[in-house]
């Protein structure tokens, strides 16, 4: 993400500004299925949010920021409003993010609120390649969350 400009407050630019470690970040408002990422995933979700939004539905975007202390509260709190999850992150399947957030959500009260279980989009258990093509290929894509959300608000099987 080198070089990826990002629109910034004026309250970022200050130097008293200290980010918030261990507290999550609501990247867009939505009501219909919560979205959660990390990194270079959060503007994947964002992108696919975007496209979703043109169908009607309304994804909530959350930016982890850090990922110990993770940030339970938001989540769940977006869970038990949405009653639909899905993680996306860049790495392997096994042991991921997304692995966790899983676990947790089960162990709290907004597993009761879920209507459909929970999808992780993930990167492919494979060694990452070095062409970018294949690169590309290995890691989740737009189109891979957009085809989740459906998926997890059964508008497609």
């Amino acid at each position: 993400m080198y070089g990826t400009a990002f629109p910034v407050t004026d309250e970022v630019l200050s130097n008293e500004f200290v980010l918030p470690i261990g507290k999550a970040k609501i990247e867009r408002e939505g009501s219909h299925i919560t979205l959660v990422a990390h990194s270079r995933a959060v503007m994947v979700a964002l992108e696919a949010a975007t496209a979703l939004a043109g169908e009607g539905v309304e994804c909530e975007v959350i930016n982890l920021r850090s990922l110990r202390p993770l940030d339970e509260e938001t989540i769940v709190q977006s869970v038990i409003k949405t009653h639909n999850l899905v993680t996306v992150e860049q790495g392997w399947p096994q042991s991921g993010v997304g692995s966790e957030i899983c676990a947790r959500i089960v162990e709290s009260p907004a597993f009761h609120y879920l209507d459909s279980p929970v999808i992780r989009v993930t990167g492919v258990d494979v060694p990452m390649p070095y062409a970018k093509s294949l690169e590309v290929a290995c890691i989740p894509q737009q189109h891979d969350v957009v085809k989740a959300v459906k998926k997890v608000l059964k508008l497609i099987k």
